[in-house]
């Protein structure tokens, strides 16, 4: 068992992407093992819960730096920590006192991971097409339906599960229910079969009669929902630089020692400039990114944070073609991360709301009227 890892977040995730998933990566694709010890043992499971609770009390601005190193290594256990840290500070956050006792420790330590369910299988950009329910019996709840896309099925323990609370149409009486993994009604369906990180569980999830604990009443479900998924886009839009910045490192190392003609790959002007496109789109990632951090959760949030998640991802896949494309074909080789980056940045750019959606949320803040 690897020893807890110390020092500033910062520093933790760095010392966990190079230490521990760079020289690993490989083979956990090839057992298609989700690193669960090495996910408890990062330092990083409870990065935005208070430090009375045990957690590092990070600010979104101070976290922009934290999922950038994350990115480094693997964009799909960077989302998979992202996602355990939203469900690990919302029921930290505003759980009763029965949460919290049951959850919040055993999730900041990361002795427990937690995963964050809204898609359905008919029911992916429009969110207020969902219709998984819960049930109210008395001061108890239940809840079934059938959840898609579910990040770490079969290892998240705490399942924090949007729906419905009432048969209408529309979103008024949705509600967030926290649900134990570990009891009869919850069952996880085969893993999905991906372009890449094979060993991050994805599947569907059928709930019957799952025993359920309401954390955010009916009515205010659907604008916690969205909250969380504001703060999931920032995290990825951060994840996505991240990756760029490890591909641009990976050109740029390969191309100054490696020469042709005389002289070094990247002192040709083909190259250089290449390169220096994908340094401009990096530099304009990340500035869209601090920005969004600055923002969320005030006036101005989601509309930054959709600008960020749109451009970051779509920098991300067109600096990892680029960046493969400097390396002919030794880019295709696994020697290199650059063809694995591909897959993942295409990823980034549909989870928690594709580019697309992204261009709706901006579009719609232009089409605002002018404030008097």
């Amino acid at each position: 068992m690897m020893q807890p890892m110390s020092g500033s977040a910062v520093e933790r995730a760095r010392t966990f992407t190079r230490e521990i998933v760079q020289p690993s990566i490989d083979a956990w694709e090839a057992s298609a093992t989700y690193p669960r010890d090495a996910v408890r043992d990062s330092g990083l499971t409870g990065l935005f819960v208070a430090p009375a609770d045990g957690g590092l009390g990070l600010s979104f601005p101070q976290a922009v730096d934290v999922f950038e190193e994350l990115g480094r290594g693997d964009a799909a256990l960077a989302f998979s920590i992202s996602m355990h840290n939203a469900v690990t500070t919302a029921i930290a956050g505003v759980g009763g006192d029965a949460l919290r006792e049951r959850w919040v420790e055993p999730l900041v330590s990361g002795k427990e991971l937690g995963g964050f369910y809204l898609t359905e299988p008919h029911a992916g950009s429009d969110a207020t097409a969902i219709t998984t329910r819960g049930t109210r019996s008395g001061d108890a709840w239940t809840v079934s339906g059938t959840k898609a896309w579910v990040t770490l099925g079969g290892v998240a323990s705490a399942l924090l599960v949007v729906a419905k609370t009432e048969e209408e149409p529309g979103h008024r009486d949705v509600a967030l229910f926290v649900i134990d993994a570990d009891q009869p009604g919850v069952r996880f369906g085969e893993p999905y079969r991906k372009a890449a990180a094979d060993f991050l569980p994805i599947t569907n999830l059928e709930l019957e009669n799952a025993t359920a604990h309401l954390l955010v009443p009916p009515g205010q479900g659907m604008g916690a929902a969205l909250g969380a998924i504001d703060v999931a886009r920032f995290d990825i839009a951060a994840i996505s630089n991240g990756l760029h910045a490890e591909a641009l490192d990976v050109a740029v190392r390969y191309t100054s020692e490696r020469t042709v003609f005389g002289k070094p790959v990247i002192a040709h002007q083909g190259i250089a400039w290449a390169l220096a496109d994908v340094a401009t789109d990096l530099e304009a990632a990340r500035g869209l990114t601090r920005k969004a951090a600055e923002l969320l959760g005030k006036d101005g949030g989601p509309v930054a944070v959709a600008h960020a998640k749109r451009f970051g991802p779509d920098a991300a896949l067109r600096a990892t073609i680029q960046c493969s494309e400097t390396l002919g074909a030794y880019g295709w080789l696994h020697d290199y991360p650059l063809a694995r980056f591909m897959a993942l940045a295409k990823m980034l750019q549909v989870v928690d709301g594709s580019a697309e959606i992204q261009r709706i949320v901006i579009a719609r803040d232009l089409m605002r009227p002018p404030s008097a």
